[in-house]
């Protein structure tokens, strides 16, 4: 059988912090996007064997992500030149 799941990679303190929400507690970090992927893979693995050893239920990712752009109202550039 097979999952798939979604990983959210975001900058972090020179790498990459990586993370899985449909796993809770499921993080890991890479000092590049590659290296941040193969370790939440490496993450994963451990986090299901850890279910399967447990009996407990592998849950699947039934979220999914959206994406919007905003205009930024005005004022937001003149107010981030003086930060």
């Amino acid at each position: 059988m097979t999952y798939t799941y979604r990983i959210i990679l975001e900058e972090d303190e020179g790498g990459y912090h990586a993370s899985v929400p449909a796993l809770p507690g499921c993080h890991t970090w890479g000092k590049t996007i590659d290296e941040a992927r193969a370790m939440v893979r490496d993450a994963i693995d451990a986090y299901l064997r850890s279910l399967v050893a447990d009996g407990e239920k592998v849950p699947t990712d039934s979220g999914f992500e959206l994406f919007e752009t905003f205009s930024a109202p005005k004022g937001v550039g003149a107010a981030l030149a003086h930060a």
